[in-house]
C-alpha cells in the first residue's frame, strides 16, 4: 500500500467544538475490581441489605407467630437491631465458609461448604 493511499494519523476534517473522541476504556486483570469491591465493602459499615424488604419480611415473619388478626407492633430501633444481627450473622457464615473452601485448595465457595459450615456452627 503507498504511503499516499494511508489515511492521515490526524483526521485534518476536524473543526474546533467536535468531540473528543473517547479512548478505549482500561480494562483490570480479572479478580481486581471484585478485590477493591471487598476491601471497600469491609472498610464501610453501612448497611448491606435493603431496609424495607427486610422490614417486610419481619413482619411477614411475625404474623405467623400470632394468631390470625393479631399483629405485632415493630419500632424501627427493633428492626434496625434485628437487620445488624442478620447482617452479622450472615457475614460470619460467609467468612467460615470462605475458610473451608480456602482448607478444600480452592478459591470458589460451593453449597457443600456453606452446609458443613452451618452444620459446625448449628446455624
Amino acid at each position: 500500500m503507498p504511503p499516499s493511499a494511508r489515511q492521515p494519523a490526524h483526521p485534518r476534517h476536524v473543526q474546533a467544538g467536535d468531540p473528543v473522541p473517547i479512548g478505549r476504556r482500561r480494562r483490570f486483570r480479572q479478580g481486581t475490581v471484585a478485590l477493591r469491591e471487598i476491601k471497600r465493602l469491609q472498610l464501610s459499615t453501612k448497611l448491606l441489605l435493603k431496609a424495607l424488604p427486610f422490614e417486610r419480611i419481619v413482619r411477614e415473619i411475625g404474623l405467623t407467630v400470632r394468631p390470625r388478626g393479631e399483629g405485632f407492633r415493630w419500632q424501627s430501633q427493633a428492626i434496625q437491631a434485628l437487620q445488624e444481627a442478620t447482617e452479622a450473622r450472615l457475614v460470619h457464615l460467609f467468612e467460615d465458609t470462605n475458610l473451608l473452601a480456602l482448607h478444600a485448595k480452592r478459591v470458589t465457595i460451593m453449597v457443600k461448604d456453606m452446609q458443613l459450615a452451618r452444620r459446625i456452627r448449628r446455624f
